[in-house]
């Protein structure tokens, strides 16, 4: 492998292409290649049809995608990724799908109009047969239930990079809410999650929404993560969930929980 050290993504962008795909590969839960029986080597060919990296050369972002099998609709692992101004990795996206479970076609409306995971529009049918289903908001899937392999994998490739911090964006609020049980803390946010929790205990002013005036506002959702976060995204608070930072240190764990009388 080339010598030149990296320590951006901008800087592995700018590697030859199958040094880049070694790097990004390292992103990739061990899980993963044994539960698809994907060869590591493989993936590093620019042939490869399973492993898709969108890195040129000059850009400081990536997206990758894993899939089980070529011709796949939707890959087992999608990740999006960008360099902070200083130079720390930022997650925007990061999904794991178990492409044996149904699918749901919360991210494009019928006309195939793409709704961004229901950020931009929403397919309300769709929504309620994933929420009844089982899903949280934004999963076309059912996930693969590796978060915790994945945030390993992931420290793995941060420290790779001589670093020891690396941020995320939460897109929903029961995915902060994992993020905290799994060690992150707030760069921004806390205070917004902190009022969720108080608007949805017992005499909080957000429980009296929920009067099932639509499928999403469910009574149930006051002690529900998953519920809660289908009722934020409803916009229940009247506003989406938005602005929240949050921040791992590697091998390292934050204490904190806003959810701590909830369960998913």
């Amino acid at each position: 492998m080339n010598t030149q050290l990296v320590y951006t993504l901008g800087s592995i962008n700018r590697l030859p292409a199958r040094e880049k795909r070694e790097i990004y590969a390292r992103l990739i839960p061990p899980e993963i290649l044994g539960l698809y029986q994907l060869d590591l080597q493989s993936l590093y060919s620019e042939r490869s049809d399973m492993l898709r990296l969108k890195a040129p050369r000059g850009s400081s972002t990536v997206e990758m995608e894993l899939r089980h099998q070529p011709d796949f609709p939707d890959p087992v692992l999608f990740g999006h990724l960008m360099d902070t101004l200083s130079g720390y990795v930022h997650v925007l996206l990061y999904i794991l799908n178990d492409p044996n479970s149904p699918r749901f076609d919360v991210d494009r409306l019928a006309d195939g109009q793409v709704t961004k995971f229901g950020t931009l529009a929403r397919n309300l049918e769709a929504e309620q047969a994933a929420m009844e289903f089982g899903l949280a908001p934004g999963q076309v899937r059912r996930g693969l239930r590796l978060l915790g392999s994945a945030i390993q994998a992931f420290e793995g490739f941060i420290k790779s990079l001589g670093q020891d911090i690396y941020f995320t964006e939460p897109l929903y609020y029961h995915n902060a809410v994992l993020f905290e049980r799994h060690g992150f803390a707030y760069e921004k946010g806390r205070r917004l999650m902190e009022r969720i929790q108080k608007g949805f205990a017992p005499g909080g002013d957000l429980v009296p929404l929920l009067d099932n005036s639509t499928p999403f506002r469910n009574p149930r959702a006051a002690k529900s993560i998953r519920l809660r976060s289908w009722a934020i995204h409803d916009k229940l608070m009247g506003e989406p969930f938005t602005d929240v930072t949050m921040y791992k240190r590697v091998g390292q764990s934050a204490d904190i929980n806003t959810c701590f009388d909830c369960v998913w």
